[in-house]
């Protein structure tokens, strides 16, 4: 049975095991959330448990809380580090370095010793460290396996095991190390087990590997993810790209991870969002660990405020102040949805979560929501005018905002008011906030479709009329060092255009793709301009380049007269006599030789190339057999 939820935040507070209060404290803990009251109640005490809880819900402290007495007894600091008292297992690197990160802090007081074991970091250091002895490790399956495997992981003493994201693990195929691992454990031990949901797999698995589990669920079902924000913004399947820019844009979020499905996906989303002027990282499973750590760390310290990933960042990732997240490509099923979603609106924080969906694909995306048991609200992509009059009053609030001068600036101030008029300044700092911001991308007001994925009549033709091109008469060409083979493609390349010589994609003609290189043209009247920038500051990218070319460049066969065919009679059909072809063609001038030397070949010395069979199919028409003969039946040898 599901035990409910019946003590309050104050009692909880105070069952909490002394040694871990002071770590609390400094962490400003005053209240706990549902699943950390849920393990302190009496009867979850020393018990083994299985508990649902959605992510985001403060699950990590919450089984720190809950092993601790196990642990510690009425110890307040662990004795000499030996063999592991406790074991966590987690389904993910990320997420197990995570843990041993919260349980650090939390454990600090009672001196704990903690290492990890996990796929893609040095194993030769992990067994060092368990050398030393560690009151707990926290690791992956697979490694964890390993080191058993290999006798450097002694669980003989373990009182405690504690399976994180449990689902999770088993769809990551890892049920067999699981069991494994907790039938190399004591059977006199704690097994806690965390889970998104309790499919009957994980059933199973409790009722394996737990005695007499007090179930909890800390979150109802119609509550889960209830500080998230979910919003669907339709946008056509052509400008998708430019939908999640926008979406950037106008949320303006201090940091925000954008989902995608595959690592190539990831990998050219973010070099576009990289050439629009984010800051961007990418997280995939292709990168080492060291990548992956760097990559989150640069959003951790604000050095990168947008990352892009796959999946597997999905669980158990926590990035402070994540307020945004953008599926850019729309979730397949419930479960997917619920945790990328789970990224932002973690412990009590408020998040919004994003899905851009393709008009056709809008009844699909209600689907999903519908599974998921959430409800989301359905916009057009935001165009340039929202994303314009959102950025003017952010500007306007910071300025308002602004404290007076303090001593060290007065000089400086005193002197500007005296050099520049006040409406300078303030078109100086209006532009300084304009450059910092990327420009936000021309894109169709798609109206939002009825639930059958269908545009309303009202509003089916109703997209922006788009701004008429420049005359191209007396254009340049320019050539852009990226072809084919660098998988260019008009997407990503137009606005690298367009920021290389500060034009608008309304200054730009013909783009023409081949395998080595691209050719463009711009506007007469902006193409000396353009010329000029790109001379002296390049194209701010890496190995990327734009030289000026001209029309006989770009069109290379016209500086040659098209090649001249002979008047060739037409081909002669051979006979069967052994005419020869006419040398005026092209079959005749390869060939040169009668139609019969066709049927011959080097190998035998001018002997037909095909053989006479008895009773076979028909041979060719000079060597067919007499009429009249009688075939002879094929038979097989004896």
């Amino acid at each position: 049975m599901t035990s409910p939820i019946d003590i309050s935040s104050a009692t909880a507070m105070a069952a909490i095991h002394p040694a871990l209060s002071s770590s609390l404290a400094r962490q400003g803990y005053e209240t706990l959330t549902p699943v950390q009251i849920a393990v302190l109640e009496d009867r979850a005490a020393e018990h083994d448990l299985l508990v649902s809880a959605q992510t985001g819900s403060g699950k990590t402290v919450a089984f720190g809380l809950a092993i601790a007495p196990t642990l510690l007894g009425d110890e307040a600091i662990f004795p000499a580090a030996d063999r592991p008292l406790g074991l966590i297992i987690a389904p993910t690197r990320e997420l197990a370095l995570q843990v041993q990160r919260e349980l650090g802090w939390l454990y600090a007081d009672a001196g704990v010793t903690m290492a990890a074991c996990v796929g893609g970091m040095d194993m030769r250091s992990e067994r060092r460290a368990l050398d030393r002895g560690a009151h707990i490790v926290v690791g992956t399956p697979g490694r964890l396996r390993d080191h058993i495997t290999k006798g450097s992981l002694d669980l003989s003493a373990l009182r405690a095991v504690v399976l994180d994201e449990a689902d999770e693990m088993l769809d990551l195929g890892f049920r067999e190390d699981l069991e494994f691992i907790l039938a190399a454990a004591p059977e006199k031990r704690r097994t806690l087990m965390f889970s998104a949901t309790v499919p009957k797999p994980i059933a199973q698995l409790a009722k394996t590997y737990q005695r007499d589990a007090v179930r909890l669920a800390a979150t109802a079902a119609t509550e889960r993810h209830a500080d998230i924000d979910y919003q669907m913004v339709i946008a056509q399947s052509h400008e998708r790209e430019n939908a999640i820019i926008n979406t950037l844009l106008y949320f303006d979020s201090g940091s925000a991870i954008v989902f995608c499905h595959t690592r190539e996906a990831v990998k050219h989303l973010a070099a576009r969002l990289g050439n629009r002027g984010f800051t961007v990282v990418a997280l995939s499973g292709e990168l080492s660990q060291a990548e992956r750590t760097n990559a989150l760390q640069a959003m951790r310290d604000g050095r990168a405020r947008v990352c892009v990933a796959t999946d597997v960042a999905a669980r158990g990732i926590d990035l402070p102040n994540l307020d945004l997240v953008i599926h850019a490509d729309m979730p397949t099923n419930p479960d997917i949805l619920l945790h990328r979603s789970g990224r932002t609106g973690r412990a009590g924080r408020k998040g919004v979560c994003v899905l851009i969906v393709p008009v056709r694909r809008y009844a699909a995306a209600l689907r999903v929501l519908d599974m998921a048991n959430v409800e989301a609200t359905a916009r057009s992509a935001p165009v340039a005018s929202e994303i314009d009059a959102r950025n003017r009053e952010q500007v306007l609030a910071a300025a308002a905002a602004s404290s007076l001068p303090t001593e060290a600036e007065a000089d400086v101030v005193a002197e500007l008011l005296q050099r520049v008029s006040p409406e300078q300044l303030a078109a100086a700092y209006l532009r300084q906030q304009a450059s910092s911001r990327p420009a936000p991308e021309d894109i169709s007001e798609t109206p939002v479709p009825t639930k059958t994925g269908k545009p309303r009549d009202a509003d089916r033709s109703a997209a922006r009329p788009k701004a008429e091109r420049e005359d191209m008469t007396g254009s340049a060409w320019f050539t852009l060092s990226v072809g084919r083979k660098d998988r260019a493609d008009p997407k990503w390349i137009l606005p690298l255009i367009c920021k290389a010589g500060g034009v608008t994609r309304n200054d730009v003609g013909s783009i023409k793709i081949f395998e080595d290189e691209t050719r463009f043209e711009i506007s007469a009247k902006k193409s000396e301009d353009y010329a000029r920038k790109i001379e002296r500051e390049g194209t701010g990218e890496k190995g990327v380049t734009i030289t000026r070319s001209s029309r006989m460049q770009h069109e290379p066969w016209a500086a040659t007269s098209p090649p001249q065919f002979k008047d060739t009679p037409k081909y002669k059909l051979r006979s069967d006599k052994g005419e020869k072809l006419e040398t005026g063609s092209p079959a005749g001038q390869r060939a040169g030789k009668p139609a019969e030397s066709w049927n011959k070949d080097k190998k035998n010395k001018g002997k037909p190339k095909y053989k006479p069979r008895a009773g076979g199919s028909a041979a060719p028409a000079s060597t067919a057999m007499p009429p009249g003969k009688p075939k002879k039946r094929f038979k097989p040898k004896s």
